[in-house]
């Protein structure tokens, strides 16, 4: 007989259950992402027996137990998920004089008995959740309070532990672990040279984006082929083994904490359970070790087998971290020695101009290909003709070449003295490379050379294509840059299959499977070559050989699919609209709620929205005068898109026409959740404080504005008074306002 309630359930049975559950879910993973730890039989005797439990006790039937489940996901929705413990960002350092500044402030305050230096490795920052050993979540940094869920992923990295190791000491209720998730160098060289051979799509510039383009694959089978790694660096939240976790979770370090002591002591700890450490860290007991430490791997900087771009120096006890505190950006306990980017000399072949999204022709060197920072560079941006003739530099130069943040190929200037009279200067065409239409300013003064055949230059309409499918827009994952170019320069005898952006969401499969194309490079917008036969390389992208449509076009109209119900504020970003990016977006669409109301608005209305301005407010205005952009907008609406922001009528306009700041960190609101909590009431959420301002709303770590809103006697409200204020109104509020000097 079933028992009547949950509460007639043994103990055992349940940690039985949810044993099986969590074994079962672990080899479903594992068996979808190709690599099975079980056999079949061992898999069907373990669901067998829950199976069996579950009959007996029925009520621990949920739609989460295996027994529900048909398959195992294989897709990551990015979900938004909210850190334990805030995720602190550092200060840097750009010279030994600021380290050493940063040293006496710290030893000012407190006595500084040790300092731990340890490798900046140029990955991703990640934060692992375990619960009783048992790793249940990954996110990515985010913005330090809230970050996207990529538990999926993180699980297929080998390094990363799915329990942790109790050989030593029993594992904690609850840990959270900070640390970098990266590609070392070798691994990032061969990744590179299998998608080159295959074209699956655009190598990657560097280890750090192929690690983070690797973690935000939506399948996690894709990440999996990816050789990541990772080390751990730090502790958020944490419950020892046996305790309460409502009652005894702590931040480790904190005084409550009597487990974790000191950095270089958490690590040790760390280790034991199984998590990966660096063998590179150092603890030292004076400045002079420091220094040291930063000048060794500042001559050996390749030497590690990951990319790495400085040096983190933190103060070893948790005590002393505690004392020394953090400022609203960073701890003053740690901080970031930033090493200056590589600088490498090689040969300037060529100088030549590709076409952007907005007409702008921009100059980029080609070069003999040389490794910088790591990586190997053959092309370097040269913004315009002015800055080459500032530069000073020559076709033909030997040139002195570094990445700028150690990411950007920049070409500093010319090696003179090795000049042998064979250079030439470089000269700016007159017409577009990519239509032969004549260039010229789009404005008086302007630097910057422009194609005005912004239309049907098939060189702008890719790239703005191409930007349309990017993930600050629409999000089309299957829109790359080789299907971008098959659309809009596809070979003869075919059409291109868009006259414009406009006709996007009325693609058919008829229209693709006889287009044919160039893979083009998109550093250079210039064919790539075939390795084996030296020709330009050609594909047809939507169709097989046997003329049938690919996977990828089922999967590009299903996505296409999707776009159509994207916010507001990402259709804005994909129109191409010049100087209108995501942030401004956001406030337009946050403020206007709709294309229609934008497009009616006056410039100085536009202009008046907070984050926008005269510049942005004029260029979208002239934007919406071109007849062909009303047509793309026409287009897009009659097949869906969405043009307007459902607004909730049950809220109350309690702001109307009431200015807003937030600053610091809030419990119950994301910085941008908060902004629209306040737009969603009829208020304007500004990111300045002035005397018009009608309430400053303060977190932990306010910031400047606090100082301002006090000195200009601006009402201060903490959360809950700015609960109260987007329910009830000013007045209500009024009677919450802090009072600074108490």
């Amino acid at each position: 007989m079933a028992p009547d309630n949950t509460t007639d359930i043994p103990d055992k049975v349940r940690e039985r259950h949810e044993e099986l559950s969590r074994e079962l879910d672990d080899h479903s993973y594992r068996y979808y992402m190709g690599a099975p730890v079980i056999s079949d039989a061992e898999y069907d005797t373990l669901m067998l027996e829950l199976r069996g439990i579950e009959e007996e006790y029925p009520l621990l039937v949920t739609q989460d137990s295996p027994t529900q489940k048909v398959g195992s996901p294989i897709s990551v929705d990015f979900a938004a998920v909210e850190h334990l413990v805030r995720m602190e960002s550092l200060g840097n350092a750009f010279d030994l004089d600021e380290l050493g500044a940063w040293a006496d402030r710290a030893s000012a305050e407190v006595p500084v008995e040790a300092y731990l230096c340890e490798l900046k490795i140029d990955g991703l920052a990640v934060d692992l959740v375990y619960e009783k050993g048992r790793l249940v979540r990954a996110a990515t940094r985010g913005d330090g309070r809230v970050g996207e869920d990529i538990t999926l992923n993180v699980r297929t990295i080998a390094d990363v532990p799915e329990r942790l190791d109790e050989s030593v000491r029993p594992a904690p209720e609850l840990l959270e672990v900070r640390g970098e998730v990266f590609l070392p160098v070798e691994a990032f060289a061969e990744l590179n040279r299998r998608i080159t051979e295959t074209g699956e799509h655009t190598p990657f510039a560097n280890p750090r984006n192929a690690a983070a383009g690797s973690l935000r694959q939506k399948d996690p089978r894709v990440t999996a082929t990816r050789p990541l790694s990772m080390i751990v660096h730090g502790v958020g939240a944490y419950t020892p083994a046996g305790s309460d976790r409502e009652r005894d979770t702590v931040v480790a370090g904190d005084a409550e904490d009597t487990t974790f002591t000191s950095q270089s002591q958490a690590y040790a700890l760390l280790g034991e359970w199984g998590l990966p450490l660096s063998d590179r860290y150092k603890v030292v007991r004076t400045m002079d070790e420091v220094r040291e430490y930063v000048r060794y791997y500042q001559e050996h900087r390749h030497e590690p087998p990951y990319e790495i771009d400085g040096i983190v120096v933190k103060v070893d006890s948790f005590a002393l971290q505690r004392r020394l505190g953090s400022t609203s950006r960073a701890p003053r306990w740690a901080i970031a020695y930033k090493y200056p980017p590589e600088e490498v000399t090689t040969t300037l072949v060529d100088i030549k101009v590709g076409v952007g999204r907005t007409g702008r022709v921009t100059p980029y060197g080609v070069m003999e290909p040389v490794t910088v920072a790591g990586s190997e560079v053959e092309f370097a941006t040269l913004h315009n003709a002015q800055e080459v003739a500032r530069k000073g530099v020559l076709i033909g130069d030997t040139v002195v070449l570094r990445k700028a943040g150690d990411v950007i190929p920049e070409i500093v200037g010319p090696v003179v003295d090795r000049r042998d009279g064979s250079e030439r200067p470089f000269t700016m065409p007159e017409k577009c490379p990519e239509c032969g239409t004549p260039l010229g300013q789009q404005k008086e003064g302007d630097v910057d050379l422009r194609c005005p055949n912004a239309r049907s230059c098939p060189g702008q309409l890719r790239e703005r294509l191409f930007f349309v499918a990017s993930r600050k827009a629409l999000d089309i994952e299957a829109l790359g840059y080789v299907a971008a170019t098959a659309l809009t320069q596809p070979l003869e005898p075919a059409e291109p299959a868009l006259r414009d952006e406009g006709d996007l969401f009325d693609l058919t499969v008829e229209q693709l499977l006889p287009i044919r194309t160039y893979v083009l490079d998109p550093d250079t917008s210039e064919p790539k070559t075939d390795p084996k036969t030296g020709e330009p390389k050609v594909v047809s992208f939507f169709a097989n050989k046997q003329g049938e449509p690919k996977k990828t076009v089922e999967k590009l109209f299903q996505q296409l699919e999707e776009a159509k119900s994207r916010p507001l504020w990402r259709v804005l970003v994909a129109l191409s609209i010049r100087h209108v990016g995501p942030r401004a977006a956001e406030d337009l669409a946050r403020h206007f709620r709709s294309l229609d109301a934008i497009r009616d608005a006056g410039e100085e209305e536009l202009a008046a929205v907070d984050g926008v301005g005269p510049t942005i407010a004029r260029s979208i205005k002239e934007w919406f005068e071109v007849d062909w952009h009303n047509e793309i907008v026409r287009k897009w609406r009659a097949a869906g898109v969405r043009m307007e922001d459902e607004v909730d009528e049950s809220r109350p306009r309690t702001l109307e026409g009431v200015t807003v700041v937030v600053t610091g960190s809030l419990e119950g609101f994301s910085r941008d959740g908060a902004k629209e909590a306040v737009a969603e009431r009829g208020g304007r959420a500004t990111a300045s404080v002035s005397k018009k301002t009608g309430f400053v709303v303060v977190g932990d770590s306010p910031g400047s504005k606090y100082d301002k809103a006090v000195k200009l006697g601006v009402p201060i409200l903490d959360e809950q008074g700015f609960r109260v204020l987007l329910e009830s109104g000013p007045e209500a509020a009024e009677a919450l306002r802090l009072n600074p000097s108490s």
